[in-house]
């Protein structure tokens, strides 16, 4: 079968400085195939929530393409104009803003790589060939009775609709290939980039430190941990650094601001997170265990292994199977204290580890996926 020659990715993410796993298999893509086209659907703007937060409201920015590859990427944010309670015509005005982006860019028939599960309106609505790929169990997620029925309905449409389906974790595979086959593809690391030597970031403490790096949310990160890691690495003089996009609460995220020796430090572009990694006295990963994140196949256990840093860990899915390696120490509670400040304060090297999986091998998998997608004529 030929590749797929133009695709639209429904993400869960925005096209911006810190990338995740679509975007780098959407890079990877654009790289090895000359005649690829994507357009990247970003997650759509919501004045109406940001008005009732008390936030500045904000519109999406539309259809624009991309730096790089050649105007072959191009992305498109929608705008949510009325909120989900008032029904579904709400997902089927997204839908529709996505087919007319479709129809500007002239494509008749993309493939459609859904992401987000919220977008299964824009599969019934179009037909167009189809792969799901799911990153994170949302459904184990805290959320509320709504919109956890929403969700559940939306992955039970999409998992009996779509063409191919695609999960991150073996915990995935194991529960969405219940119901049907699916393929699993970890996630990974740009190995080279991670590996290469980068200046200390003026910002890094110089100090005994202990690094986070990813998404601050109540749903993977314990707080309570992290204030506990905190005050015992203050005894010795340390500090915790958190660096990555700020969700949580109002209320936590003050109470880590305020809190001492954690400076939260807030997203920085993905070329520099490295410099980061690379100088840090440990990388840790103060997850809660629950069945939402033993879901999940974490990035950053592929960047702090291509690294070579010591690393602290909760029992949580990914970091559970490295335990015992050379330099992975996997606790929880007081132990998970203790072993971060144990591996703060001796500034251990580096490890040369091998077998880090490459993005690259990543995306050769996934237009594996791709290829056996069927070739069909539908409506945009």
């Amino acid at each position: 079968m030929s590749h797929p020659s133009r695709i639209v990715v429904c993400s869960l993410e925005a096209w911006d400085e810190v990338w995740r796993r679509n975007q780098y298999l959407v890079d990877n893509l654009l790289n090895d195939d000359a005649e690829l086209e994507v357009l990247f659907v970003e997650p759509p703007a919501d004045p109406s929530h940001a008005l009732s937060h008390g936030r500045r409201t904000q519109f999406g920015t539309g259809l624009r393409l991309a730096s790089g590859y050649e105007g072959r990427l191009h992305t498109f944010q929608p705008t949510k104009l009325l909120p989900r309670r008032v029904g579904a015509a709400v997902d089927s005005m997204l839908a529709r803003s996505v087919r007319s982006a479709v129809r500007r860019l002239g494509w008749e028939t993309p493939t459609l790589w859904i992401n987000d599960p919220r977008w299964l309106p824009l599969l019934e609505s179009t037909g167009w060939p189809s792969l799901y790929d799911i990153t994170d169990d949302w459904i184990q997620a805290e959320r509320g009775t709504r919109e956890h029925d929403l969700l559940a309905a939306s992955d039970a449409g999409l998992l009996a609709r779509c063409d191919e389906v695609v999960v991150c974790s073996p915990a995935l595979q194991l529960s969405k290939g219940a119901a049907r086959e699916v393929s699993l593809i970890r996630n990974a690391v740009d190995v080279d980039r991670y590996r290469l030597p980068q200046d200390r970031p003026a910002e890094l403490p110089e100090v005994p430190t202990a690094l986070y790096v990813g998404t601050l949310h109540e749903d993977r990160l314990d707080v309570e941990l992290v204030l506990a890691t905190a005050r015992r690495l203050a005894e010795f003089g340390g500090r915790l650094v958190l660096v990555g996009p700020n969700a949580l609460t109002a209320r936590n995220a003050q109470r880590l601001e305020l809190a001492l020796a954690i400076d939260v430090l807030g997203s920085r572009p993905k070329e520099s997170i490295p410099a980061y990694l690379q100088h840090a006295g440990v990388l840790i990963v103060p997850h809660v265990v629950d069945d939402f994140t033993d879901s999940l196949d974490p990035i950053k256990l592929y960047e702090y292994l291509a690294v070579g840093r010591p690393i602290v860990s909760t029992p949580v899915a990914g970091f559970r199977d490295e335990s015992g390696s050379g330099g992975v120490v996997v606790a929880g509670g007081g132990d998970f204290v203790e072993a971060v400040a144990r591996a703060a304060s001796q500034q251990a090297p580096s490890l040369a580890r091998e077998g880090v999986p490459d993005w690259s091998d990543r995306a050769a998998e996934l237009r594996a996926v791709l290829d056996r997608l069927p070739s069909r004529s539908a409506t945009a």
